[in-house]
């Protein structure tokens, strides 16, 4: 396979935004093109400046976190130990998160690069931002990047890992209270296996780092976006796109569905493993799916409100504007064929009034029916759905496979 095709993703030639030239920063912008980690993963040519590579990435990162603990397992003897509840060959979390949702993670990466890259010179080439506010603009875009590229900032990141992912999240909130293969209880507490200090010290912080980066770019995204809401932009109410010229904002979302994805993978492993072995139940565990759908909507969509301010305001001017408009039209409209002030030689069929007056009241419906964000409802579903998909197999825990399918059925038929 060429080496300009990854993963159904077309090359594009993007390097490192310069500091000094806004121009290049607007056309490449990208939230995942840069960090230390990025620098490193170029300097051991497992990616580029295309964020390519996207196969080998994944094979070096999985196995790495993935394949010792196959091995110390196996020299413990407890791939399919009796001795332990959970055996690692068993364990369905593990065995996803590294395999399905790290990959997901890292592929995630060009998506968004390849989605959001353009989108600084989006606004200007829509004529979103004046003149006058442009330099303001690229202000926003150098601070988002300058946060990407942060050394302190990851550093901080891996601190968060060690200090509070392995140590309290996964010690005390997301480790299986058995004995598994990665710990036994003991008086004082669980004891790691040898397993379980590669999987505790090497293999679950760089899942844990891999995760919250996301997070952290998610929040310069919402920085950046919110920055840019500061700027008086130049709305259209008459926009077709319903949102004053702010859709092309609609279709960021979907760049996100491989995160919610990976999301959605970790929440079904971490419930399977305490159906499986603790005797939970799906049911039981219903406003935790929900809780976790609604917050990651949350995420994706929240940073896209902070532009319901102007589009209100788009939207009232508007209204009164084209109400202006629309009834000096409608008067002369009214005095010139209802009142008997039309020449009896103009035709009515065929009169350019009759289409005019038509063409307003679109215009009006147009500014009437805006919405406060660029938000859509088959973004929501479809994101929704990313999250639900890899869930729906636990499913089988409470039913048939014909069951399932026959209800799945019933609700799309």
């Amino acid at each position: 396979m060429s080496n300009t095709r990854i993963l159904g993703f077309k090359r594009t030639n993007l390097t490192p935004s310069s500091r000094n030239d806004p121009r290049r920063d607007r056309q490449n912008f990208s939230l995942v093109l840069g960090g230390p980690l990025y620098q490193l993963l170029r300097r051991a040519h497992l990616t580029d400046d295309a964020l390519l590579h996207v196969r080998q990435r994944i094979g070096v990162i999985s196995l790495f976190t993935w394949l010792p603990l196959l091995l110390l397992s196996a020299a413990e003897g407890s791939l399919l130990g009796k001795d332990q509840a959970v055996p690692f060959l068993m364990d369905m979390e593990v065995h996803l998160r590294f395999l399905v949702a790290v990959p997901l993670l890292i592929a995630a990466e060009l998506v968004v690069h390849q989605r959001l890259h353009g989108i600084g010179q989006a606004f200007l080439e829509r004529n979103l931002v004046s003149e006058v506010a442009q330099d303001q603009f690229d202000t926003a875009i150098g601070a988002a990047l300058r946060l990407r590229n942060s050394i302190l900032a990851e550093v901080l990141l891996v601190a968060i890992v060690y200090g509070v992912g392995v140590l309290v999240v996964w010690r005390h909130y997301t480790a299986l209270q058995a004995a598994t293969w990665y710990a036994a209880p003991s008086a004082g507490g669980s004891k790691l296996s040898l397993a379980g200090i590669w999987y505790g010290y090497v293999s679950l912080p760089i899942f844990q780092f891999l995760l919250i980066r996301w997070y952290f770019r998610l929040f310069i995204w919402m920085r950046f976006l919110w920055q840019v809401s500061r700027i008086k932009l130049s709305l259209i109410p008459t926009h077709p796109d319903r949102v004053g010229g702010l859709g092309f904002l609609s279709n960021t979302a979907y760049a996100f569905a491989l995160l919610l994805a990976a999301h959605g993978v970790m929440l079904a492993a971490n419930l399977g493993n305490r159906i499986l072995f603790l005797g939970a139940s799906l049911p039981e565990f219903k406003t935790e799916i929900g809780v976790m759908v609604i917050f990651l909507l949350v995420v994706v969509f929240g940073p896209l409100l902070v532009f319901a301010p102007q589009l209100a305001q788009a939207k009232r001017t508007g209204l009164n504007e084209y109400g202006t408009l629309a009834e000096r039209y409608v008067r002369e409209f009214d005095t010139k064929w209802l009142r008997g002030c039309v020449s009896v030689d103009e035709p009515l069929v065929g009169s350019g009034d009759i289409q005019s007056l038509a063409d307003l009241g679109n215009s009006f419906e147009v500014v009437r029916g805006m919405r406060l964000a660029p938000i859509t409802r088959d973004a929501i579903v479809q994101l929704a759905a990313a999250v639900l998909i890899p869930v729906v197999p636990l499913a089988l825990t409470m039913m048939s496979f014909e069951e399932l399918l026959k209800r799945l059925f019933g609700l799309l038929f």
